[in-house]
């Protein structure tokens, strides 16, 4: 995966404003989350992509987790702050989508994208506060979406899920010093910045 890592490097931006910081991004395998991770990385940053899989180009660190298991988030998180020795940023970007309207899904398939998209956040951000309390640069970055505030025809289900991000702080607990981003706010997103450098765009994996 050198070549492909190669070539998204060619179309990063460039610099060093994340030397010295440690990351992880879910659903950070493919996808927007690997453009994340990549966009991370060439900036200077140290990265671990969680992920149904662990095939990532380097120097990315690839972790397996799914986020629906607590056990294995915390132990994908406490492997990633061993091997960093720190960790600075949490980009909370696993997610799956879901299509109909709000009778469409059965409860089995809401409960199903709430453990993913909701409940995999909390996860994530629980497993990492701990290692986020003792950086000088804590940042959670949360994934949401343009569904969360704007009505989109067969998405009630997949917009719920995005809009209890958007409205939930999940970094309260990391008060000290740091700070917490979602994505629904695009423009502010593209434009924003975050440890001194861009807000990078997110996304999600499905499954992941």
């Amino acid at each position: 995966m050198s070549d492909e890592f190669d070539s998204m490097m060619a179309g990063a931006l460039t610099g060093a404003d994340f030397a010295g910081t440690a990351a992880i991004v879910t659903g950070g395998a493919s996808g927007i989350g690997l453009a994340t991770a990549v966009l991370l990385a060439s900036r200077g940053a140290q990265v671990a992509c969680l992920d149904l899989s662990d095939e990532v180009p380097e120097p990315l660190l690839g972790l397996k987790c799914d986020v629906r298991d607590d056990a294995a988030v915390r132990a994908a998180v406490a492997l990633a702050v061993q091997r960093f020795g720190r960790l600075d940023v949490v980009v909370a970007n696993a997610g799956i989508g879901a299509q109909g309207t709000v009778e469409d899904n059965s409860d089995d398939e809401w409960h199903r994208v709430f453990d993913v998209n909701v409940l995999g956040v909390a996860r994530t951000v629980r497993a990492a506060l701990p290692a986020l309390r003792d950086s000088d640069r804590a940042a959670v970055v949360v994934t949401s979406s343009i569904a969360a505030v704007a009505g989109i025809p067969q998405r009630a289900l997949y917009s719920a899920s995005k809009g209890a991000l958007a409205r939930t702080d999940v970094g309260d607990g990391g008060r000290r010093g740091g700070r917490r981003r979602t994505s629904e706010r695009r423009r502010a997103w593209n434009r924003g910045h975050s440890l001194g450098g861009p807000v990078v765009g997110l996304g999600g994996r499905s499954g992941s």
